[in-house]
């Protein structure tokens, strides 16, 4: 969503960093470009201003770290003043109180509030283990009850049964009432949405609230409305009161200003993004991670917890168990192309890895989206359980049939079989004990070949030679024990800085041509 943003940012900030000292003239010129970027991202005006001056002010007056330069102090500026517009801390739905907990669903119509209510109980029942109830207050639209009912099965938690001609205050107090009875900590009320803002639509929310006395009011918003879903908040925060915020179709291409404006223009916190239609394609917000990404430093950290949440443990042990035999054959591949699938796909992964706006023309010509995995998938399911345990049974006249069977051509299918045998070819050097050679080594320093044996200064000598000579300030041992004089050395509260000047690593400045943030080693 927020591209666009990003790749402007990323060309202010690449000026900045190429200079060895900045004047004032230079971060007033950068702030206009920012200023201009951020309202071409539909950000609202007075959210602009405030978040320029703040940061104008604070770049002017900053003292430079020693070995930052003082352009990247200035991403650094930028970066904080983002975090703090997005709202500082990151806020869960807040569970604090006793059961029945009523949490209230508002919104305009087609924004995805039904489909958020189901999200978000499905999120609460499985990650929390709290027992759900379900209900749909929306007697307008024609079978908005029997689809958060359909939804309800679909993702296995109750719904309220529908009884005809009750209103929405009616089934609100049935619901807490069903709630109280039947032992639910937790009862969703899905409200009814209009095309646009108006009189009744306000009185009844309102209604609503007064009758139930919700614990959490959530609005959901969608993200594509830009400078729209910034009037909808205030207007829905001033009648109705909200506690917190869902934006969805995060995952579309809009520029993203809604959420750069909304946290500053309401004062209320962001909660959950919507980011897919599947009923697991919901995330916390957290205002760090999102300007992170803004400014093309990755988010490792969300695909850390999203391959945690998405992997199974088991079956990667036994997966592992195998690499260590040196085993590898067309049904692993298979199980990691799912994995990798279930955690995003190559398009999801890549977005989330630091520096990757820099080169998504090239990710782009690469073809590295869902489609592949797809693809790949299709050609290993359309082999026999023999063909697949036996690569080398692949003739042409199999090819054909597989290519047939997949819907590929024959040299796609030729594509994926020396993959794999690449693949298997590594799994058998690094897991075939010290006698295969130094891959193999390496390979039990990993724990591929059986524990995880410390390595002796010699072999750490030896690599270090591979690689272009000892680690400065390393001892005799070859181990760094401090930093060199004048290499990169951050406070903990300084962002990485992708691409951003290339600052050295304490430790890797001595390896040759070794540049971990892209670009020319300068």
């Amino acid at each position: 969503m927020f591209e666009s943003l990003s790749e402007k940012l990323s060309g202010i900030f690449d000026k900045l960093t190429g200079r060895g000292a900045l004047s004032e003239e230079d971060v007033n010129s950068a702030m206009r470009e920012v200023r201009r970027a951020l309202l071409e991202a539909d950000v609202a005006l007075e959210v602009v201003r405030s978040f320029v001056d703040k940061a104008r002010t604070k770049a002017i007056g900053a003292a430079v770290i020693k070995s930052v330069t003082p352009g990247q102090m200035v991403v650094k500026i930028v970066h904080d003043a983002l975090v703090e517009t997005l709202g500082g801390e990151s806020q869960a739905i807040d569970l604090n109180a006793p059961a029945p907990i009523a949490i209230m669903m508002v919104g305009l119509q087609g924004a995805g509030k039904t489909t958020t209510t189901a999200k978000i109980a499905k999120r609460l029942n499985e990650r929390l283990k709290r027992k759900v109830l379900m209900a749909s207050l929306d007697v307008k639209r024609p079978a908005a009850q029997e689809q958060l009912a359909v939804l309800g099965r679909q993702i296995g938690v109750d719904t309220l049964p529908i009884v005809a001609g009750q209103g929405p205050v009616e089934i609100a107090k049935r619901a807490e009432t069903v709630a109280r009875l039947q032992g639910y900590d937790v009862v969703l009320l899905d409200t009814a949405g209009r095309t646009h803002i108006d009189e009744p639509l306000m009185a009844e929310m309102a209604e609503i609230r007064d009758a139930t006395r919700p614990h959490e009011i959530l609005l959901v918003a969608d993200a594509l409305t830009g400078q729209d879903a910034v009037n909808l908040a205030k207007n829905f925060n001033e009648r109705v009161g909200v506690t917190g915020i869902v934006l969805t179709r995060v995952d579309g291409d809009g520029r993203g200003g809604a959420a750069l404006s909304m946290r500053a223009v309401t004062g209320k916190p962001i909660k959950l993004l919507g980011v897919g239609e599947k009923m697991d394609a919901l995330e916390d917000f957290h205002p760090q991670r999102l300007a992170d990404r803004i400014l093309g430093m990755g988010d490792i950290v969300s695909l850390v917890e999203k391959a945690a949440q998405n992997i199974d443990m088991a079956q990667a042990a036994k997966m592992a168990e195998r690499m260590r035999k040196g085993v590898f054959d067309l049904n692993d591949l298979s199980d990691q192309l799912a994995q990798i699938e279930n955690i995003g796909g190559m398009g999801g992964i890549m977005s989330m890895l630091p520096g990757m706006a820099k080169i998504k023309d090239q990710v782009a010509a690469a073809h590295l989206d869902g489609k592949v995995i797809g693809r790949q998938r299709a050609i290993i399911s359309s082999m026999t359980p023999r063909e697949r345990r036996n690569p080398d049974l692949l003739k042409a006249s199999r090819k054909k049939r597989i290519a047939a069977g997949s819907g590929v051509n024959v040299e796609q299918v030729n594509r994926l079989l020396k993959q794999h045998r690449q693949m298997a070819d590594m799994m058998k050097s690094m897991g075939g004990g010290a006698k295969r050679g130094p891959m193999a080594q390496l390979g039990q320093m990993f724990g591929m070949g059986g524990g995880m044996p410390q390595p002796t200064p010699e072999q750490l000598e030896a690599f270090q030679k591979q690689m272009g000579g000892a680690l400065p300030g390393a001892k005799s041992g070859g181990i760094p024990d401090a930093p060199p004089p004048g290499a990169f050395n951050p406070p903990s509260s300084f962002p990485s800085l992708p691409g951003l000047g290339a600052p050295r690593l304490p430790g890797l400045g001595g390896l040759p041509g070794f540049n971990p943030f892209g670009g020319k080693k300068k």
